[in-house]
């Protein structure tokens, strides 16, 4: 029972829809490392994400080379 509950939680956690705009070469090497951290692969790739503060401050490092929307 507690397991069913857990998931049903996790289902209607907040997810973040991000996309890659922009190239991180000519930037930050840790913003690369930022950037494929997070899954993202090419340029106008979009990956899901939970909306964790963990998640947030990788989105605030590279908020010049992606597009968010909730």
């Amino acid at each position: 029972m507690t397991m069913a509950k857990k998931t049903a939680t996790t289902a209607a956690a907040k997810t973040l829809k991000i996309t890659l705009v922009r190239s991180p070469i000519g930037f930050n090497r840790t913003q690369g490392k930022t950037v494929e951290g997070m899954g993202l692969r090419r340029i106008r790739h979009t990956v899901e994400l939970p909306d964790t503060p963990a998640t947030r401050g990788m989105i605030l490092k590279v908020r010049h080379l992606v597009e968010v929307t909730e």
